[in-house]
């Protein structure tokens, strides 16, 4: 620095009281003061950043981008950056952080090696301001980073100086890496969607919407990986992320997002029917930390879906129709129907539900052997504990079509899902005993239709082939005997713990090798059918049909029991409806129909006083008396309601007021009491009900809301309409948003 020479001015000199050599180091110093380097402010570059990085759609304040993906920060200066400066950039994680945890990354612009993967370096400089490139590693740790300026012993901290670090599967070097654009757009950007429900004769979807961009979601997914206590090392894997991700979405062992419940009483809370996205969930438990009441699987994988699309990973929503819930390992469920046919849900341990929903998410296993890298199934809805808590997954699904249920985790499980065997018992009584009479076996009924959204259209596409070979192929058969010898042995006991005698001649069987059963086949070619000869409507008589077929030479004196049950979508029975009983005829290869017909009366009361859609469960048995064949056939049908009616434009500008009206006719023979119109429009129109009362026979219903869309691109509308009566009614209709 310059030297400065002391001149006696007067007493107006400050320095004129002062000895000379006091002065000379006072203004020394506070010239240094002057020119010693400071950060004054930080321009985040928020627009140019989150365009580059896909995260645009967040709703926050703050700057969100994805890792292993550069960024850009402006830095202003009190003055010119000099080669003998020392500015370093500290991004920070959790609490009391350090260099040696990796909870610390020290970035100096003059030093060309990165720390800890990541990477900075001047981009240009002009007058005070100076542009910086940082890259993040491609594995750094998912989560909330704090961003501060350090120069020489300054430390700048700015006011928004938060940035949300992401998954990427943009970035060949991350580990969720996904090489294509379409199933990108879709599986991380597509903010709505659909989950596949009903059952495998008759799949229908709900409109979902999943809104991971919508205010408060990203620091709901924040919360919970906060709340998961990973380590920082498990939070740069995403095998660690989701597989706490799927315990946290329930709330069973840690005061999770949602509550469970399949009981039919939903009050205190929300019915699973009524929610027809994740948005106003997520919102509520980050607002109150405390579990929302209710869900169901859908409701499950739906917030599952979007906790792992915001946070990078790419997912999406998978439906297996009759999906086995193998509580023994064993793979085998156990079905025990009395003798008219009904089943008998409380003998058994094992169900079947007519759909369940789970997750896929995308990324490689790096700790696994090669070879399971891709989709890996995860399951939120508890249902069975997995190292003593309620989660499930990532299971590759690679090893679930192979067989290799060894493999981390909850493969075993996750096999049972797509691949059981049915065995159906009769119940009889004989000398006041149980007694157990195996009929038939099942082999490939289990994992059907297995479903997930098409990318890039509104349509199902059904990708069981990815997690099974096809059904009585060698390799469908050689994969189950390969995962049959990794299952502990069980024999073909019936599981029931009411079991004293299991077979005719009442012997207890066992062995002491898995097995690997074979589908029933007759000697007379014995084959049934259930089908509807009527349309479903609630309030008209259910019609239906049982066709027994024969299709070998002679004649058949043929037994045959049917049953009409109204069950829940997880396989539990609600009520019986009534039965049938009759000894046919049938010669060589010929085929008669038995008509089943049940009256509104038999079923319209259960239908009101559930809070659940129901499905209509009709099982049928055959006996021939000469041969002793037994053949059993069970067939789940959904009830078909009047459609909902979405009338709006096809286009409208932003932040202009459209009009959206919804129409619904009661087609119906029965009055719909205490009707509701749920209506969600993310960047339209927030989650809203309407009540409408009842609505009686031939009425028609016309409600009409005022919309003002906030965001740009196509949006959707979705409509939900619910009653005492009937459930699941849903629309939706898109429109496009323009400046």
């Amino acid at each position: 620095p310059p030297t400065f020479e002391y001149v006696n001015r007067g007493p107006a000199n400050p320095c004129s009281l002062a000895d000379p050599l006091t002065c000379k180091v006072t203004l020394i110093a506070s010239f240094l003061a002057e020119t010693s380097l400071k950060a004054t402010g930080i321009d985040f570059l928020k627009s140019q950043n989150t365009r580059e990085h896909h995260t645009d759609g967040y709703n926050v304040k703050n700057l969100a981008v994805r890792r292993g993906q550069p960024f850009q920060v402006q830095v202003s200066l009190n003055r010119e950056l000099r080669a003998a400066d020392k500015l370093t950039l500290h991004f920070t994680i959790g609490e009391n952080p350090t260099k040696v945890r990796g909870s610390l990354m020290s970035l100096k612009p003059e030093k060309e090696q990165g720390f800890n993967g990541w990477k900075i370096s001047v981009v240009k400089k002009n007058g005070k301001e100076c542009l910086l490139s940082v890259t993040s590693s491609p594995s750094a740790s998912v989560g909330k980073y704090t961003l501060n300026v350090k120069t020489g012993t300054n430390i700048y901290k700015p006011e928004n100086g938060v940035i949300y670090l992401l998954f990427n599967p943009w970035c060949k070097d991350d580990a969720v890496f996904m090489d294509d654009e379409a199933q990108r757009k879709e599986y991380v950007l597509n903010d709505t969607g659909y989950i596949y429900v009903g059952s495998a004769y008759s799949i229908y979807d709900r409109p979902w919407n999943f809104g991971q961009f919508e205010e408060f979601i990203l620091d709901a997914c924040m919360y919970l990986l906060d709340k998961s206590k990973l380590s920082l090392a498990n939070r740069r894997d995403p095998a660690s992320v989701s597989r706490a991700m799927s315990a946290l979405v329930n709330a069973n062992d840690d005061s999770g997002v949602l509550m469970g419940n399949w009981s039919g009483n939903y009050s205190g809370g929300t019915s699973p029917m009524d929610w027809i996205g994740s948005v106003t969930i997520l919102q509520k438990y980050y607002k109150t930390k405390k579990p929302v009441s209710y869900g169901q699987c859908w409701v499950f994988a739906g917030v599952l879906t979007t906790v792992m699309r915001c946070l990078g990973v790419p997912a999406r929503c998978v439906s297996t129709f009759n999906s086995a819930h193998d509580t023994e390992e064993n793979l085998r469920v156990d079905i025990y129907l009395n003798e008219s046919g009904e089943k008998l849900n409380w003998m058994s341990l094992d169900s079947v539900w007519n759909f369940h929903v789970w997750n896929d998410v995308w990324m490689k296993r790096t700790d696994l052997p090669d070879g399971f890298d891709g989709w890996q199934a995860i399951d939120a809805t508890p249902q069975e504990q997995s190292e003593g808590v309620f989660q499930c997954g990532p299971c590759p699904v690679k090893a679930v079509r192979e067989g290799d249920v060894y493999l981390p985790y909850d493969g075993k499980f996750v096999y049972a899902e797509v691949n059981a065997d049915k065995v159906y018992w009769i119940v009889k009584k004989v000398n006041g005993k149980d007694k157990y009479i195996r009929v038939s076996t099942e082999t490939q009924d289990i994992g059907k239709n297995i479903s997930t959204k098409a990318v890039g259209q509104n349509k199902r596409e059904d990708i069981t082939l990815q997690y099974k070979y096809p059904e009585g192929s060698k390799e469908e058969r050689k994969s189950m005997e390969r995962a049959c010898s990794f299952i502990r042995p069980s024999g073909l006991a019936p599981r029931s713990g009411y079991a004293s005698t299991v077979d005719e001649r009442g012997m207890r069987r066992s062995t002491n090798k898995p097995m690997v059963l074979h589908e029933t086949v007759t000697k007379t070619g014995l084959h049934l059918e259930i089908t509807n000869t009527e349309a479903l409507h609630p309030g008209n008589p259910l019609e239906l049909a049982i066709t027994v077929k024969t299709s070998t030479p002679g004649n058949w004196t043929i037994d045959l029991a049917g049953s009409c049950q109204l069950q829940y979508y997880t396989g539990k029975v609600q009520a019986n409806l009534g039965t049938i009983k009759e000894t046919i005829n049938l010669e060589g290869k010929s085929e008669m129909q038995i008509p089943l017909k049940i009256a509104p009366d038999a079923y319209m009361k259960t239908l009101a006083s559930v809070d659940d859609e129901v499905l209509i469960l009709v099982t049928a048995i055959a006996e021939v008396k000469e041969t002793n064949d037994k053949l059993t056939k069970e067939t789940s049908m959904r009830f078909e309601y009047p459609p909902i009616t979405v009338q709006m434009p096809e286009v409208a500008k932003l932040n202009n007021d459209f009009s959206c009206a919804f129409i619904f006719k009661n087609k119906l023979n029965v009055a719909l009491e205490n009707c509701k119109l749920l209506v969600e429009g993310l960047g339209i129109f927030k989650m809203t009900t309407f009540d409408q009362g009842d609505i009686m026979p031939g009425r028609i219903m016309k409600s009409e809301v005022i919309c003002t869309p906030t965001r740009l691109g196509e949006k959707k509308i979705v409509a939900k309409l619910t009653s005492n009566q009937i459930k699941g009614i849903s629309a939706e209709k898109a429109i496009t948003i323009i400046e």
